[in-house]
């Protein structure tokens, strides 16, 4: 088996998993560096949820050039295609969220991810996302916790106890389903601790962070195609998140102003249906 099925087999059956070796750690240094001033600019959230002792911030790939090394490592992307092709045509990326939780921030009240849609519950996998610390992780200064066998079919059951802390390094990343049970831990310590998460989820859902805003033409026409298709610039079939009937990659083309006609963009099932509709118009 490769280390990828190996990953997918863990995931499927504890509802998380951890990669030590993701990544250098200097690339996640020279990230952190980068974001040194809108950790330092961005207030501190509203709300409970949220946390009223912590901050957070979008559009990584604005923001550094090294966001690109998480968004598209290939294991991790793997094992998104992996998990999530069952439910759809092609992945998009969810969200890419950089967070910072500051000493004294309480323990985030546990949830799973997947609730933000409104869908059936322990059929379908409708996301997964990425942890990478920028600092260390642990219980002290408020680690992710997970409770483990809370995914999948068990995704209705109510918390019980107080999860466990993933304790991490900086180059390391914790995966884990969207229909994991999860939350930030209390920051008891003196320091805050930084992290990101970047999501994956089904391409025909409404994604977390809005990508066409996040990512404009003007922005996404710079991105390598295979993440512009990531970053919203991709159909998902049928025919969803179109412009003028074509897809929205025509927006980071050279002529993307000229008149356009609508391109069929249909599964293969829809395209065998409607050749035999219209075989029998004669």
């Amino acid at each position: 088996m490769t280390r990828s099925t190996n990953l997918a087999a863990t995931l499927l059956r504890q509802g998380w998993c951890t990669i030590a070796d993701a990544l250098p750690a200097a690339t996640l240094a020279a990230l952190n560096a980068d974001l040194e001033k809108p950790f330092a600019q961005t207030p501190f959230g509203t709300g409970i949820f949220y946390g009223e002792t912590t901050k957070r911030f979008g559009r990584l790939l604005t923001r550094s050039p090294h966001a690109d090394a998480l968004v598209r490592h290939p294991l991790i992307l793997d094992l998104a295609q992996t998990i999530l092709s069952p439910w759809c045509d092609c992945i998009q990326l969810n969200v890419t969220q950089a967070i910072a939780v500051h000493p004294g921030a309480l323990a985030q009240p546990p949830h799973r991810d997947q609730d933000m849609w409104r869908g059936p519950t322990g059929e379908i996998e409708y996301l997964i996302n990425v942890i990478w610390p920028l600092t260390p992780f642990t219980a002290e200064n408020g680690a992710t916790r997970l409770w483990p066998g809370s995914h999948g079919a068990n995704a209705e059951d109510e918390p019980s106890g107080d999860g466990i802390a993933i304790e991490l390094q900086p180059g390391a990343a914790l995966v884990f389903l969207g229909s994991t049970l999860h939350g930030a831990g209390a920051n008891r310590s003196a320091k805050e601790r930084r992290g990101l998460v970047v999501g994956y989820s089904l391409g025909w859902l409404k994604p977390y962070e809005n990508p066409w805003l996040a990512y404009p033409p003007a922005i996404a026409r710079n991105f390598a195609p295979d993440l512009a298709a990531l970053a919203g610039y991709r159909q998902h079939r049928p025919n969803l998140g179109n412009f003028e009937g074509q897809c929205p990659s025509i927006l980071l083309g050279d002529d993307h102003d000229r008149p356009l006609g609508a391109i069929d963009a249909l599964r293969p099932d829809q395209e065998a249906m409607v050749a035999q509709f219209a075989a029998e118009q004669g």
